[in-house]
């Protein structure tokens, strides 16, 4: 299979989180916790490079992704799915202010006024996501979590690329990570997801899925797409999966975000576009 290809189709496994996680009558423990552990069982199983030893920073960079993983669950029981995933996007703002100060990378003029845009997105999210619906009980708490959740996943991203220096660019050690934050995820959760209510099988089904297909088999397309897709293409492939979230929770739940909140994603995504447009641009110059 073709690597963008490959890279669609981890953003269109990405992207169903949202209406999934909301159709399953489990709680969010519960829904956090088996869907963690299938999906340390999937990447282990998809992904042998995922099987090397794992060091101290592979569990480091695990405890980000596992914040990460557990505020998205919880914010999508909350908020609508375009708020998540839209507020999950807002990443790179956090990512440009640790790269300093972990990475010893250079902020740049530019990043600075990619902040400034992602922040006016961030703000109109914030003010015009209050929406509620059956699926989103408590839009300003799920917001929070949601933001919450791009602050941990922008730890893991610096945290990858941190493994990929030391592990001088082998993809086993950022698989790694993702099954060690899986493993995390579910002994966190674990005590608050017992006793477990028997569930309709449906809900069980959603938790595989979720496990197996929305993480487990995207990871396997991103890992093995990635390094074949220059930047810039791999980048705006995945913005696939914020451009389709909401669709499939509108689909799924008819959850319609107001026009702010609209307005706010559209500012993340063409913010996000533009920028690694630049840096692309920049780097081959």
């Amino acid at each position: 299979m073709k690597p963008r290809a490959q890279l669609v189709l981890a953003a269109v496994c990405f992207s169903t989180a949202g209406a999934a996680i909301k159709w399953c009558a489990f709680g969010a423990w519960q829904v956090a916790a088996f869907r963690a552990l299938v999906a340390m069982v999937a990447i282990v199983v998809l992904i042998p490079e995922a099987r090397q030893r794992w060091s101290w920073r592979v569990g480091l960079v695990g405890v980000a992704y596992a914040a990460a993983g557990l505020l998205f669950v919880f914010a999508n029981k909350l908020t609508t799915a375009a708020n998540t995933v839209f507020l999950q996007a807002t990443n790179p703002l956090f990512v440009v202010a640790l790269a300093p100060l972990l990475l010893r990378e250079r902020v740049r003029p530019a990043d600075l006024v990619f902040m400034a845009v992602l922040g006016a997105g961030l703000a109109l999210l914030f003010v015009g996501g209050g929406r509620r619906f059956a699926t989103a009980p408590d839009p300003v708490l799920g917001n929070v979590l949601a933001a919450g959740s791009a602050v941990a996943w922008a730890f893991t991203v610096t945290g990858y690329r941190w493994l990929a220096r030391v592990h001088e660019g082998q993809h086993g050690a950022v698989a790694g990570a993702a099954a060690c934050g899986n493993l995390i995820v579910f002994l966190v959760c674990l005590p608050w997801a017992v006793p477990l209510s028997a569930g309709r099988a449906t809900d069980w089904l959603i938790v595989v899925y979720l496990g197996v297909f929305q993480l487990g088999l995207a990871y396997v397309f991103l890992s093995r797409a990635i390094a074949r897709v220059p930047a810039l293409e791999a980048s705006l492939f995945l913005l696939v999966e914020p451009v389709l979230s909401p669709v499939w929770a509108w689909l799924a739940h008819g959850e319609t975000p107001g026009p702010l909140a609209v307005i706010g994603g559209a500012v993340i995504l063409t913010a996000t576009a533009l920028k690694s447009w630049t840096d692309t641009s920049v780097v081959t110059a």
